[in-house]
């Protein structure tokens, strides 16, 4: 009996050590950020980013939102700012023997920038965004077949904007609205490239 309570108070004693570990490494990465470290929040935020390249499609997440999650790059960080860049398809139903477009490439870019924004937002572990760029690229095809990968949406979420919204019911249509994306399309639908937003830390390293 004695042996085992040895173990049971060895056991006890690792994992309050590794609790302690942690809380201390936690406490040192909030630290660096809250200091201005910009090199500690693009090591925070990769990590995260390599996370979801990983990571299974989430439960009740339709596979071809999170596929275009999981493109997501890390573009540049700034004091409380991230840019990121990701890539959107369309999505297509068999009908009838022929292939039907029931998503545009635009239609998914909306629902994967809002996706991001609030894990961007939410998710990255020690690091308080109030800013994240997201700029959405698909791919063109001219008259040859040849492939360009343009902008298709470019979104700047500010977190005081959507600190109160509704993740769960809020289209990403009205989100777009709301953090006032930037994209382009013919009345017929046809979806054009854009230029990106500018990312404004630019023009702050220039001044």
């Amino acid at each position: 009996m004695e042996w085992g309570i040895l173990v049971i108070v060895i056991l006890l004693v690792l994992i309050s050590y590794v609790i302690v570990q942690e809380t201390r490494a936690q406490m040192h990465w909030r630290g660096l950020i809250e200091g201005g470290d910009l090199d500690a929040m693009r090591t925070l935020i990769e990590d995260e980013v390599e996370h979801w390249h990983t990571a299974r499609v989430p439960r009740g997440t339709p596979a071809l939102l999170w596929h275009g999650v999981q493109t997501v790059e890390l573009i540049d960080v700034a004091e409380k700012a991230a840019r990121l860049n990701c890539s959107a398809e369309g999505e297509y139903s068999l009908v009838a023997g022929r292939r039907i477009e029931t998503s545009s490439a635009l239609d998914e870019a909306k629902k994967i920038t809002m996706k991001l924004a609030e894990m961007a937002f939410y998710d990255i572990p020690n690091v308080k965004l109030d800013r994240v760029q997201i700029d959405v690229y698909t791919a063109f095809r001219d008259q040859r077949g040849h492939a360009e990968t343009c902008c298709i949406l470019s979104t700047l979420a500010q977190r005081a904007d959507i600190e109160h919204l509704d993740w769960e019911q809020t289209p990403a249509d009205e989100f777009i609205g709301i953090t006032g994306g930037k994209y382009a399309a013919e009345g017929s639908g046809t979806i054009q490239a854009i230029e990106p937003l500018p990312w404004q830390e630019d023009a702050a390293r220039r001044t």
